[in-house]
């Protein structure tokens, strides 16, 4: 169904490899991709911004919440994995089609806002960092722009992945750079496995931190992307238990990898560095560490912010094309998708001019997007799960099992929770400051 919804043909599997074991790790390898790009994109510059900050501000205490936040993230992208492979169309697609137009129109609204404000942090952080490279923010920003235009319209699908998990494997960078920390291992150990708070106890500042935590682990639009990436992808049933290994490495990476931003920003704070954004953070830290981890970190910020604009702004594009009923592949030209295209330069290129606006408070704007996420989640969630125990739809090899409906409305639960703390804070704003 999905190939004839974007007028391409799958591709014939043309390697053999002769061995099980050889077969096995090719059929993984075939598959590689959505799971790891959606969680290693997740590490955005949202995610540096409020890992470091997380960090800085209140040191280790906050690591034992990315361990409790790793199956969350795993099961929840499996969920949509599974169902983008047994309907072979995406998430916004599938919301239309089950719960009716206006449901529909406002999980799109919903999306594409988000990922319109998201999209900006992306552009301030490649602002932020290449300004402290000597780099004017009007010559970096137009050039991300058009790099990230130029990444997504080669006309093939796999030559987009393979690209972007490139920029992945830079982000592991974030390893080397936790390690130069400093933190005593067997510290860093005790922290992300015992639970435990800063020495002021539970205070405004660290619950719109904890919120803002939450909500960059657990983006909406991965719901929305890793379904339709599937989909471009055109995986099969039998790619099934690929797609979950594909899925649970990603997850773990993105634990790890933010678990190495709170140790930077724990070092930060050993330093007696006065946080204001990573960038600033970067400056002061090669001051003790050296130029190489100045730059370095600086680097980091920009690939994060690149990887996120790619995948949030094809996750807006797939939805709209989904809604409208274009041609929305990767593996057709321009030509042949005009409106998908043109819906993604049209996100990058004003997100892009909207941060060349002087003034901006780019951290603060960055780090609220994140609490932002975290309000909206658990809509997005409530779709899934409804979809997902749909019988009809999916049939019984497919659907959710008990265990998965108990996990996963524990999580909507949590996250209606933090919601309404976030609304609270909104309606008082002098109820949780963030100082």
């Amino acid at each position: 169904m999905a190939d004839a919804l974007n007028g391409v043909h799958t591709p014939p599997r043309a390697l053999v490899a002769r061995s099980k074991f050889g077969q096995r790790l090719l059929s993984f390898l075939m598959v590689l991709g959505p799971g790891l790009i959606v969680m290693v994109a997740d590490n955005d510059a949202g995610a540096v911004s409020t890992y470091t900050e997380a960090g800085a501000r209140f040191g280790l205490h906050l690591l034992w919440v990315l361990p409790v936040l790793l199956p969350v993230t795993y099961f929840t992208q499996e969920m949509v994995a599974r169902l983008g492979i047994a309907t072979g169309q995406g998430y916004t697609a599938m919301i239309y089609k089950r719960f009716g137009p206006r449901w529909g129109a406002f999980s799109l609204a919903s999306l594409q806002l988000l990922n319109f404000l998201t999209l900006i942090t992306e552009f301030a952080c490649i602002s932020l960092a290449m300004s402290m490279l000597g780099v004017s923010p009007y010559i970096a920003v137009p050039i991300a722009a058009v790099g990230l235009l130029v990444l997504a319209s080669t006309g093939s699908y796999r030559r987009w992945e393979r690209m972007t998990m490139a920029l992945c494997v830079l982000d592991l960078a974030w390893f080397a750079f936790a390690f130069r920390s400093g933190a005593p291992a067997l510290t860093v150990l005790k922290s992300a496995v015992v639970p435990s708070l800063p020495a002021g106890g539970i205070t405004p500042g660290l619950v719109f931190i904890l919120i803002a935590v939450v909500g960059t682990t657990i983006a909406p639009w991965q719901l929305f992307f890793q379904q339709s990436c599937v989909a471009d992808k055109r995986l099969r049933f039998a790619d099934l238990k690929w797609e979950r290994l594909d899925t649970f490495i990603g997850a773990c990476i993105v634990i790890a990898v933010a678990g190495c931003m709170m140790l930077v920003g724990d070092a930060a704070r050993r330093h007696g560095i006065a946080y204001t954004d990573p960038a600033q953070m970067a400056v002061f830290l090669g001051e003790s560490f050296g130029p190489v981890l100045r730059s370095g970190i600086l680097m980091l910020m920009v690939n994060a912010a690149v990887l996120g604009t790619a995948a949030i702004s094809l996750a807006s594009a797939w939805a709209y094309g989904e809604t409208r009923g274009w041609p929305h592949s990767l593996n057709i030209g321009v030509r042949q998708a005009p409106g998908f295209y043109a819906v993604y330069a049209l996100a990058v290129a004003v997100a892009a001019g909207i941060v060349l606006i002087p003034g901006a408070p780019l951290q603060l704007i960055i780090v609220g997007v994140q609490a932002l996420a975290g309000i909206m989640l658990p809509s997005a969630i409530v779709f899934l799960q409804l979809l997902l125990n749909d019988r009809e739809l999916l049939g019984e090899r497919f659907v959710n099992k008990p265990w998965n409906n108990w996990v996963n409305w524990s999580v909507v639960t949590l996250l209606f929770a933090l919601s309404l703390v976030l609304a609270a804070q909104v309606v008082a704003p002098g109820l949780f400051p963030r100082g």
